[in-house]
């Protein structure tokens, strides 16, 4: 039994959250706790739970605890197997891995690699400010996967428009941290371009591997692992881990014996691995037995290098130990070995053909021989072999003739596994991270053989589901395109093709997106579609300027003129092509979505027109996801003419339709566009709560919980909550800089917002830092006269500088009408219309006329031309009036504001519930305005 743990309540509450997988974006966001103070209480609880990783860790979480349960304060920690000798060589790779940025810990299996690289981890955590991270890259059979294990031993999720190489390297660029990769030979490669990326990105990352030959990557330093001291009479940590281990199973050895055993310590070459095999035989055999049965085949080893020596003490000591198994734990044995992962009783029944009963009593031998390790788990007992061992049962099961038989029940097994995943259930993610390395294992030997390619196809499909359902994006997109390989007929080449191509909208990686469309289209005329064909050639059409900012490399208009073209000679009178011809012309000729290589102004009417013939043949067709990109291009029409409302109300028809569609890569692209849609369109009819409502709900999908998103931060900068904008100012700032600090420009209104809060409250330096970042977004020309003016506006009117907001806005709507009627129309008249009377110009009242037919409706640009009016006429009753609309419409900023500009013992107060939002003084409203 372990000593039990004290744990302080939140590591009880982060426990518990990475008991149900959340990565570490997702558990800071349900605790409202910064990112670093999760890995913080990660790297404590490894500590003290005494486990090696993440995955361990989740094992030892708490189930699930309701409502006013008041949480578990100790954990017991499994015991271990404690760790024997090796004093001298423990110090010499902590020098190394102290003086080296890559170290690799090389030798033999059962050298003891993983063992001595563990227990040099534990004694340096200290020296890393930001914890030691274990990383077992024995389940992973893919070399491109590696990136995805560091992550979810890190717990990291994959940040959109990113391959998880840069997610992770993003996460460590700043980390002071011991990175332990353990058993890296089987896929080098893979390792090697992960290291190559991290070490030259992260300067303080330390990286100790573990493997049977060295990387050859930048950086390393090799420290071969000797076998365990075999000094002269018996006092050797060779002897020393053999009485220790004869010991643990209650057969403890007199010291006059240590003789005898040095001497089968060292028939075993000091291999780790081999003792610990010969120890678990002593309590049946005795001293005497093992000696015997280990002369024979050892001494008939000769030849070849020390190394190779050793690693054959290895496979003789395992030879040695199979053979005095019984014939059903030889099988089960070797059997087992094609599980990539720790496994059931019940799963090696299954994947055996062993009656249940029978297998638990086999594994529970197999594990009394130390040929298996065994693992509490919350499911159930689990076992896994040591790699080694795994190999040697590998070899024993090719040998069998068992090989292929053996991995098709595997194959079935995962199968079955996939099939019967569904997210419905809360522990969705747990039971699949159980088996999500062996479905991938699986799916890399069938992938390879021509007589299971539909099993392989049908493992690919729903690998590429169960993937993309649990946010690991780019391994989903893989797996489709692997899936559109496999398949048997060009039509469901063609369809895997066009989920591929959602999920790279999903990762925001536009060129794929062009690139797989068009890929399905080929596909389906190979399949005689051409009606599927002219929809995935309009579709290309479409996302080259439908998301343009997503692109490296824009498809210029006359290459996506071209697509459309050919789009209409093949799609005939199938409703579904021709809608999505209309949605790629409404796009390409009349620039619907303002793309960046559109023409910088529209014909507003022909615009309106594409899109509303594209809504319409979209309707007919009755699929929500089309009419949904279709009502896209509209609300950005009408948008374009200035038509707010009728923008919102179309955004919010977007909305409906995705709430019935089922959760698909395609339709949770659309349903983030549509949620980003819904939340500017609402902002800009100045439905405050509705859009913080909408801005909320997106910045708390799954799909973007590793960087959030900027509305609220738009939102809430224009109703003036600084509070909100300076945290949330933190976490997208961190995303940013952790993606290389990207010229992103779709950041600039939520970056301009921050200016201006900072601005607001008086922290000069803060607004210059950001406006920094804003130039360095690569800002357009809408900056200036879209939402760079309104903000601008906004905190030289609170400076009481009316005359430069009036100059900032000093173009009339229709000379930029496109980026000033976007969302920001409103806000741009009812502020010039208030500069305007602050200034004491002569056409104020005009302006005040003139922005009140705009803005009628919106109930904050409404109150503040209202508001502008009444200073105009120096009316008091109506500017007060004013104070109680804009809190009814969710502005306290401009509420405060008008409170200020009442003057008297209203501007006291508004003064104090100024310095209460944490905003600095406003300057006096001027003396007299024009009447």
């Amino acid at each position: 039994m372990g000593t039990a743990v004290e744990i302080s309540p939140r590591e009880a509450e982060v426990l518990e959250l990475v008991g149900a997988h959340l990565s570490n974006a997702e558990i800071a966001a349900r605790l409202v706790i910064s990112v670093r103070t999760v890995e913080s209480h990660v790297s404590s609880l490894l500590r003290k739970l005494e486990v090696p990783d993440r995955r361990a860790l989740a094992r030892r979480a708490p189930e699930p605890v309701g409502a006013g349960t008041s949480r578990p304060a100790l954990v017991l920690p499994a015991t271990l197997t404690s760790f024997v000798g090796r004093v001298s060589e423990r110090a010499e790779l902590a020098d190394k891995i102290r003086a080296h940025r890559q170290v690799t810990a090389t030798g033999p299996g059962g050298v003891g690699k993983t063992r001595l690289a563990l227990a040099v981890a534990a004694q340096a955590a200290g020296e890393y400010a930001d914890g030691v991270w274990f990383v077992d890259l024995v389940p992973v059979t893919d070399p491109d996967l590696v990136a995805t294990a560091v992550a979810g031993a890190l717990g990291l999720g994959e940040r959109p428009g990113r391959d998880m190489t840069a997610s992770v390297v993003a996460a460590l660029a700043d980390r002071h941290v011991l990175l332990v990769l353990d058993n890296c030979e089987h896929v080098v490669d893979g390792v090697a371009l992960f290291l190559e990326r991290l070490l030259a990105a992260c300067p303080a990352v330390t990286v100790l591997a573990t493997s049977r030959a060295r990387l050859m990557v930048p950086f390393e330093r090799v420290y071969p692992v000797p076998p365990l001291s075999l000094a002269a009479g018996g006092d050797s940590d060779a002897v020393a881990l053999f009485m220790e281990r004869a010991a643990a199973v209650g057969r403890p050895l007199d010291p006059p014996l240590r003789g005898q055993v040095a001497a089968i310590c060292e028939r075993l070459d000091g291999m780790a691995l081999a003792i610990e095999l010969a120890a678990a035989r002593y309590p049946m055999l005795g001293l005497d037995g093992v000696t015997a049965a280990l002369s024979h085949p050892l001494r008939m080893l000769t030849g070849g290098s020390r190394a190779d020596e050793r690693h054959r003490s290895v496979r003789a000591a395992l030879d040695w130990s199979h053979a005095l198994l019984d014939p059903a734990d030889r099988a089960l044995l070797r059997r087992v070995s094609v599980f990539a992962a720790p496994f059931t009783a019940a799963a090696a029944a299954e994947v055996t053909g062993t009656e249940e009963g029978l297998v638990v009593d086999l594994l529970a031998r197999l594990a009394g021989q130390s040929l298996l390790v065994v693992t509490p788990a919350p499911g159930g007992t689990e076992y896994r072999a040591l790699e080694t061992i795994r190999q040697y049962g590998t070899e024993r099961l090719a040998e069998a003739g068992e090989l292929a038989e053996a991995r098709s029940r595997h194959l079935r097994w995962c199968l079955a596994k996939a099939a019967a995943l569904t997210s419905a259930r809360p522990d969705w993610r747990a039971r699949f991270d159980l088996v999500a390395d062996d479905l991938r294992a699986a799916l890399a030997w069938a992938a390879g053989r021509p007589e299971l390619r539909e099993d392989a196809y049908e493992l690919a499909r729903r690998l590429a589901e169960l993937t993309f359902t649990r946010h690991l994006v780019g391994e989903s997109q893989r797996h489709y395109e692997q899936a559109a390989e496999l398949a048997i007929e060009p039509a469901d080449s063609a369809s895997m093709l066009r989920q591929a191509a959602a999920v790279a909208g999903c990762r925001t990686v536009g060129d794929d997106m062009y690139r797989l469309h068009r890929a399905a289209a080929e596909a389906a005329r190979r399949a005689g579609d051409t009606v599927g064909a002219a929809a995935d050639l309009a579709a290309a059409a479409t996302v080259a300027f439908r998301f343009s900012p997503k692109f490296v490399r824009h498809p210029s208009g006359e290459e996506a003129l071209a697509l459309i073209v050919e789009a209409r000679g093949l799609a005939g009178g199938d409703p579904a092509a021709q809608a999505a011809v209309a949605l790629a012309e409404a796009a390409v000729l009349a620039d619907a979505f303002g793309a960046v290589q559109g023409p910088p102004g529209n014909a507003v009417q022909e615009t309106m027109a594409y899109a509303g013939r594209a809504v319409e043949l979209a309707r007919r067709t009755g699929d929500p996801l089309a009419e949904s990109a279709a009502l896209d291009a509209l609300a950005s029409a009408q948008s374009w003419a200035g038509e707010t409302f009728a923008a919102a109300a179309t955004a919010r028809r977007r909305i409906e339709l995705l709430s019935s569609a089922p959760v698909s890569p395609t339709g949770t692209l659309e349903l983030i566009d549509a949620l980003g849609m819904v939340t500017e369109a609402e902002l800009g009819a100045g439905d405050l709560p509705g859009a913080r409502r909408w801005a909320r709900r997106l910045a708390g999908h799954p799909s973007l919980a590793e960087v959030g998103h900027r509305a609220p931060l738009m939102v809430d900068a224009l109703a003036g909550d600084a509070g909100e904008v300076l945290t949330g100012s933190i976490l997208l700032l961190s995303a940013w800089r952790g993606a290389g600090s990207p010229a992103r420009s779709g950041l600039g209104p939520a970056v301009a917002g921050v200016a201006m809060i900072h601005g607001l409250r008086g922290d000069h330096e803060a607004r210059r830092e950001w406006q920094q970042v804003l130039s360095q977004l690569g800002a357009p020309p809408e900056y200036f006269h879209g939402y760079g003016a309104v903000f601008d506006a906004m905190l030289l009117l609170h400076r009481g500088q009316a005359r430069e907001a009036l100059r900032r806005m000093g173009p009339e709507p229709r000379q930029v009408w496109k980026w000033v009627t976007w969302i920001w129309h409103h806000w741009y008249v009812a502020l010039r219309a208030e500069a305007a009377v602050l200034d004491g110009s002569p056409a104020a009242r005009d302006r005040v006329a003139e922005a009140r037919a705009v803005v009628a409706g919106n109930p904050v640009c409404a109150a503040m031309v209202e508001r502008a009016e009444a200073l105009l006429d120096g009316d008091q009753e109506a500017l007060l009036a004013t104070v109680k609309a804009f809190d009814a419409a969710g502005c306290r900023y401009q509420s405060v504001r008008t409170m200020v500009l009442a003057g008297g013992e209203h501007a006291e107060r508004g003064a104090a519930a100024l310095a209460g939002l944490g905003l600095a003084p406003m300057a006096p409203p001027p003396a007299t305005t024009a009447k």
